[in-house]
């Protein structure tokens, strides 16, 4: 099938050959996308890497990427659900409004930051600042998340599976941490809280919405929120702002 310059259609799905026409091309045609439009699957070949594959998408549509992406793929997503079939970048679903986006790999550093809403699922592990300054996505992790994690995490949970790196929810607001494997270090104002059975609940269903409930025990877990000493300057905290 000839893919070049044009988007080729087959069977109700869109494919695009980003060694055969530019990502700008891609990413216009994406965002032209109406919400009733019947373009609803979109497979996206070659991407070797490039930045800013998919950002900005405000559709009701199902965007598959077959590879490795560079920084801010799916960034600023509403609606759409994104799929990589491999690593990503630096700041994967950066400022998600909505939507869900999948890596079935590794992600760099600061996956989901900013994010206000939706879903991301990282297959393997994410690096440092997982989650910094989240302010409503839900993140799952099945691997293990670098230093910094949550760091002034605002709203949302962070779901890890495996380990946490230092300075775990650093500065952390009111956001929900919940690590299965250990966690090498706490932040500023970042506190190991009690499991009850309402966050029993909140955990199983972020498990469920990434399709996992079942395959782990949510004993495993332990959970971690704000102590909030730093919601008001005190001269006592100087030393932890």
């Amino acid at each position: 099938m000839n893919l070049k310059l044009k988007p080729a259609v087959s069977d109700g799905e869109t494919f695009f050959d980003l060694a055969q026409a530019p990502l700008r091309e891609l990413n216009a045609a994406l965002h032209k996308l109406a919400a009733d439009t019947n373009e609803t699957h979109w497979k996206v070949f070659n991407p070797a890497g490039r930045h800013a594959v998919a950002a900005g998408l405000d559709a009701p549509v199902t965007v598959e990427i077959d590879g490795p992406v560079g920084y801010y793929c799916a960034g600023m997503n509403k609606q759409a659900r994104v799929i990589i079939n491999g690593n990503a970048g630096v700041g994967v679903a950066e400022n998600m409004m909505s939507g869900f986006v999948h890596v079935k790999g590794d992600a760099s550093q600061s996956a989901g930051a900013t994010a206000h809403g939706g879903l991301l699922v990282v297959d393997g592990n994410a690096s440092a600042r997982c989650g910094i300054s989240m302010k409503g996505i839900d993140i799952v992790v099945k691997g293990s998340v670098g230093h910094m994690s949550a760091f002034m995490a605002q709203a949302g949970t962070l779901t890890v599976l495996g380990d946490a790196g230092e300075a775990l929810g650093d500065s952390l607001y009111e956001a929900k941490l919940f690590v299965r494997g250990s966690v090498a270090g706490l932040g500023a104002d970042c506190i190991e809280k009690e499991m009850r059975e309402e966050h029993k609940a909140l955990l199983a269903a972020k498990l469920e919405a990434a399709g996992i409930l079942g395959e782990v025990d949510i004993s495993e877990f332990r959970r971690y929120g704000s102590a909030r000493t730093l919601y008001h300057f005190h001269v006592d905290n100087v030393s932890s702002y």
